[in-house]
Formats: structure tokens, sequence, C-alpha cells
């Protein structure tokens, strides 16, 4: 992982929305939003959580891809309570501690060029979502592709594959409104960590050939929700 300085372990895991909030503001002057992000990149890690609202459990799931052929080269999975109630804006803070055991699960081998996350990154309230966080905590290039926009404003892109509009904050530009496929719902990619976003919506649409989400974000999904499944029976 990275330094000391980061918040990784339970015990010092925040317990109240102005603990969590402080640690945003203490790492958010440690993204690296210039780029251009790694010069090569060979394989790509998405992550993603599943949640059991009965019983409050999650499951994080980390799958490694071939960035070429899109197959998984490794893939862990952890299980755990969540350690944070749901706030808006602060999902990472239940999300990291299953993602982060499952990533120390990964083989020592492997250390993915790029990490996509089911989330945001500096499209959020505070300029620091998920994605920002893993990107800290994990020192590696990192992107955030979300469903819809949690903050902002954009014009709708083109209908062609490949259209972007800017997604659009206090007059600051946070991310794009990115168009995966043709005539189909766009997606709202921002910067985690360490790449900027033109790079980060060049990669966005290398790893979304055949549907609308990143093949790391559908691949992560289904292995999150099969070991959240094979817990709960």
């Amino acid at each position: 992982m990275t330094s000391a300085d980061t918040i990784t372990d339970s015990e010092r895991w925040p317990a109240t929305v102005a603990e969590a909030e402080a640690v945003q503001d203490r790492l958010r002057g440690q993204v690296d939003l210039s780029g251009p992000g790694p010069a090569r990149v060979v394989t790509v890690a998405g992550v993603d959580v599943a949640y059991d609202t009965d019983s409050d459990m999650v499951a994080g799931a980390v799958v490694v891809l071939d960035v070429h052929t899109l197959s998984a080269v490794a893939e862990a999975t952890a299980i755990g309570r969540a350690q944070f109630p749901y706030v808006p804006g602060l999902l990472a803070f239940r999300e990291l501690p299953p993602l982060l055991d499952a990533w120390k699960q990964l083989p020592t081998t492997i250390t993915p060029d790029l990490v996509v996350c089911d989330g945001y990154g500096v499209a959020h309230p505070r300029r620091f979502g998920l994605a920002c966080h893993l990107g800290i905590l994990t020192g590696l290039p990192t992107i955030g592709v979300a469903k819809t926009a949690f903050i902002g404003d954009y014009d709708p892109p083109g209908p062609q594959r490949g259209s972007w509009s800017p997604l659009v904050d206090g007059g600051e530009a946070i991310g794009r409104a990115l168009r995966t496929r043709t005539g189909v719902k766009e997606v709202f990619v921002s910067v985690g960590h360490r790449i900027d976003l033109d790079s980060a919506c060049r990669h966005v649409l290398a790893l979304t050939p055949r549907y609308r989400l990143p093949e790391t974000t559908r691949v992560a999904d289904h292995a999150s929700r099969r070991a959240l499944r094979g817990v709960l029976g």
C-alpha cells in the first residue's frame, strides 16, 4: 500500500461523519490530477462492493484484467460487516475496508497499471471520492466511472460513441459525461489519482468494447455479488 500517514486499519477507521470528513480534507491535498497516467497499461484492476442491507454485510472484489484480451488474470474478494453508516459523500468509508482486505489477497507478483472504480473521483462534493481515496492508499493511477452524476451539471453528449460533455460544479470542470456506446446512456468519468481526464476517458473507451460500463466494473460487480451470495446462501 502506501505511507503510514494514510488510514488503512480498522482500529483507526473513522466512526463519525466529522472524523470521516476530516480524513478526506487531510488526504485531498495528496491527489495528483496532472497525469498523464501510466505510459503503458498491461493490466487494469476493477473494484466493486456488493451489499446486503438486511445483515449489513459487504463484499469487496478486486479483479485484474489483461487490457488486451479483457480476461481476468487475478481475482480476490473479502467479506465483512460495514464499518461505517450509509452517508452520501462518505461511501468510501463503507467500501474501502472490504476492498483493501481483498486487495491484500492479490498475488504479490501482480500490480495493476491502472485501477477503475465504480464511483467517483473528484466529481464529489469534497473533491475526494472513492477513486481518489483508493488511489492515495494504493499509490496507483485511479479513475472513477459512475452510472449517474452525484453532483454537477452537464449537457447531454452527442449520440455517437466517444462523444462527451464537461461535468461542471461551481464553475469547475470536475469530470465528463462520456458516451461509451452509440445511442446508449452516458457514464460519468472523473479523475481519481495520478492521471488526467483525457487519458482517463481514453482508457474508459478502451474498456467498453461491447457494453456501456467498463469490463472492469462488470467483472468486479459479478465477483462481489457471487462472494456475497456464497456467504448468505
